[in-house]
């Protein structure tokens, strides 16, 4: 990473969470110039089916710091046979 690039990344942390959460958004648009959109529609059917897993109890949620914690002490990565 360029010296610049780390001035910028300090003063991105220095911002509010929401601020952060906006910047980081706009970063990964500027990425994705380009939309396919194909995948773009498989990705609101993933999306949806997974709303209405919430809504009808067949999924639960799992808060962020319990994801933090599990992927700090490795019981997350566990799960998934790599």
């Amino acid at each position: 990473m360029t010296q610049q690039a780390l001035d910028l990344l300090q003063k991105a942390l220095s911002l509010s969470e929401e601020e952060r959460a906006d910047l980081a958004c706009s970063l990964m648009e500027s990425l994705d110039e380009k939309v396919d959109q194909g995948v773009e529609s498989a990705w609101n059917e993933e999306i949806s089916r997974r709303i209405a897993d919430l809504d009808f109890g067949k999924a639960k949620a799992v808060p962020w710091d319990e994801i933090r914690r599990r992927m700090r002490t490795g019981s997350f990565l566990r799960r998934f046979k790599w």
